[in-house]
């Protein structure tokens, strides 16, 4: 199961000759924690570098078997949605046990910026956490405290998944939690102008286009407004003039590679509800 470097884990128990390429991820053995076990760490993801482009989906259906599925699709990640979704802290249990079980990397849009709401999710063993309505680098600053132990208020347990269940030892476990990715949403006027402190807050991985919720704070009612894009166009060269990930929702291939060409390497393209309707409703065309 494993060569001299590198233990391979596929994301589901059936012959390797079944199992799409893309679904079989490499882990580093330095990665994986004193017992050499890749189970008590986090998968071995990295975010996209240069050129390259990661995309996952929204997951808003509380079922750990969608995660399984969309593994297979050879997704580079997916984000469950707490935030417009009926997820609870069981539920959302079940869905990173299945991310990571399945080596997909898994992030979670949470519902609030509380420090016992981010702490008790990222003590799932989540690889990052998408944070709506920051609007300004105080209130990032803030978030990023509430998510770190060491320089930060988050408390520690060795008993959560994130600790290995008291395999790892207090060093590792922190050591691990340092590489978990805070992704800050840009939702509002005043986001946007505050992009790139925002996205310049040490501890920040990078910002994240929220274009629906920006429409409303402009009192508009499409996502696809000039306005609205024209702010968003701002927040995206804020984002990179920072030095920082720009990430962003995209509903479709189009929106994709344009913002592609304008600098967003981190997409979140549609959700496994848009996907399966889209897909049922192309049953009867």
């Amino acid at each position: 199961m494993h060569n001299e470097g590198a233990w391979k884990i596929w994301a589901v128990r059936r012959p390797w000759r079944d199992i799409p390429p893309a679904c079989i991820r490499t882990v580093s053995r330095a990665d994986a924690g004193p017992l050499g076990n890749p189970l008590t760490m986090l998968s071995s993801y990295t975010l996209p570098q240069g050129e390259a482009i990661h995309i996952g989906t929204f997951v808003k259906t509380p079922a750990p078997q969608i995660v399984e599925v969309l593994a297979l699709a050879g997704l580079d990640f997916v984000v469950v949605d707490a935030e417009h979704a009926p997820f609870d802290l069981g539920s959302l249990d079940l869905m990173v046990l299945a991310a990571r079980a399945a080596g997909l990397p898994v992030w979670v849009r949470v519902p609030d910026q509380g420090a016992s709401t981010l702490a008790r999710i990222l003590d799932l063993g989540v690889n990052g956490v998408l944070v709506p309505h920051v609007d300004s680098a105080e209130q990032a600053a803030a978030v990023v405290r509430h998510c770190r132990h060491l320089g930060g208020v988050r408390g520690y347990s060795g008993s959560p998944r994130a600790s290995g269940y008291g395999s790892l030892g207090m060093r590792e476990a922190l050591r691990q939690s340092e590489r978990v990715t805070i992704l800050c949403q840009i939702e509002s006027g005043p986001a946007v102008k505050q992009a790139e402190a925002i996205a310049a807050v040490p501890g920040v991985g990078g910002i994240f286009m929220g274009r629906a919720d920006l429409a409303l704070s402009m009192d508009l009612d499409d996502a696809n407004h000039p306005d609205v894009k024209r702010a968003a166009d701002e927040a995206i060269a804020s984002g990179l003039r920072a030095g920082r990930l720009v990430a962003a929702f995209v509903a479709n291939r189009q929106e994709r590679l344009a913002y592609a060409q304008a600098g967003v390497r981190w997409f979140v393209q549609s959700s496994d509800q848009a996907l399966l309707r889209g897909a049922a409703a192309g049953l009867r065309a």
